[in-house]
């Protein structure tokens, strides 16, 4: 029997679930065993799941899981060095240069275990079977927008932190831009056609603010873009890859711009794609932007866990996208599965 172990999460600010109670007992129904561990910080309630039939287990225990469990989480695994010996399924970030990815491809090769990537568990045309990216980019979004909010009162950007609905983030943040006293800012998106792009141009047009927006028809040319520079917040949200055009350059620093505040939302600055190389590291819910530059101000917001600002919506968003996929676990050599694999052994092969 196909067994799947749900992992709480290990890192700070993360409530998100990628199986929610109903996801659980449809799996449970097909034949599919789960186990959820415990978490004090899960947006959604353990009882759910117990109630669903699922057993439940130690937080943090799927170290001594049986070898056999397909083990499932979301963010990253600490990074101890242990060798990996299960099958995980996980945001990895382990394929585009990245260092961290290096050394956690290193541990599944040192312990034999394979690595399904969220992020590259695709459809026979290469999309993307599920994704954060609507929330991402509506957070994203909003703390580009809180930044700027935050420069109109010669402020740096203060911590953030969760919202129970989208319908209290806005709230939130349309008093803090009322607070400024200054007209609404403009913003070009670009990547608006995709989930990230979409979500951050809605935030923004419910805010009030104007939106250019952009896709891969107007970035054909490979910049450069001036026209970013012309508007006061720059919105990222496309996937780097090979052939991902620079938007912001080191030269934008000291030419003359509108441009305040960037919202990095696809957030690779150790990728070797990265299209905002003005910044070298991702920021974090305490510390939301990085100030590159002071006359006149340029704030960068690269959180790389948006959505977990919005961890209830975010994760019964998500869940019901993946969940055909995780009813196919049985047949886990083929579809997407199979695809996420293949992709995994070619990076390994690398290493």
């Amino acid at each position: 029997m196909t067994h799947l172990w749900v992992r709480a999460e290990q890192r700070a600010n993360e409530e998100r679930a990628g199986l929610t109670p109903e996801g659980a007992a449809a799996l449970i129904a097909a034949g599919i065993a789960v186990t959820v561990e415990a978490s004090p910080t899960r947006a959604i309630p353990i009882d759910g799941y117990r109630n669903a039939g699922c057993t439940i287990a130690e937080a943090h225990s799927w170290p001594q899981a049986p070898q056999d469990a397909i083990i499932f989480g979301l963010k990253e695994l600490p990074e101890d060095g242990r060798p990996l010996a299960h099958r995980h399924i996980m945001f990895g970030h382990a394929f585009k240069g990245q260092g961290a990815g290096r050394a956690l491809l290193q541990r599944f090769k040192a312990g034999g275990g394979t690595l399904y990537d969220l992020e590259y568990l695709v459809d026979e045309d290469g999309r993307r079977v599920a994704a954060f990216g609507y929330w991402a980019g509506y957070a994203g979004a909003a703390v580009t927008l809180k930044a700027w909010s935050a420069q109109q009162h010669g402020a740096i950007c203060g911590p953030v932190g969760t919202y129970h609905s989208k319908e209290a983030l806005s709230t939130a943040l349309s008093s803090e831009l009322d607070a400024t006293g200054t007209p609404r800012p403009s913003a070009i998106v670009i990547g608006a056609l995709g989930r990230v792009g979409s979500g951050a141009a809605d935030l923004c047009e419910a805010m009030g603010v104007q939106v250019t927006r952009w896709d891969m028809a107007e970035t054909a040319d490979g910049g450069p873009f001036p026209e970013i520079l012309d508007h006061d917040l720059f919105l990222n949200c496309i996937f780097a890859r090979p052939g991902t055009p620079v938007f912001v350059p080191h030269t934008a620093l000291e030419a003359p711009r509108r441009l305040s505040a960037i919202g990095d939302i696809a957030c690779d600055p150790d990728s070797d794609y990265n299209p905002v190389p003005i910044y070298d590291r991702a920021t974090s819910w305490a510390q939301p932007v990085l100030r590159v530059a002071s006359d006149p101000v340029l704030d960068v917001m690269a959180i790389d866990n948006l959505p977990s600002m919005l961890p209830v919506e975010s994760s019964q968003d998500y869940a019901a996208q993946l969940l055909p996929s995780l009813l196919t676990l049985d047949d886990i050599n083929k579809g997407v599965w199979g695809r996420a694999e293949q992709t995994f052994r070619q990076h390994l092969g690398t290493q």
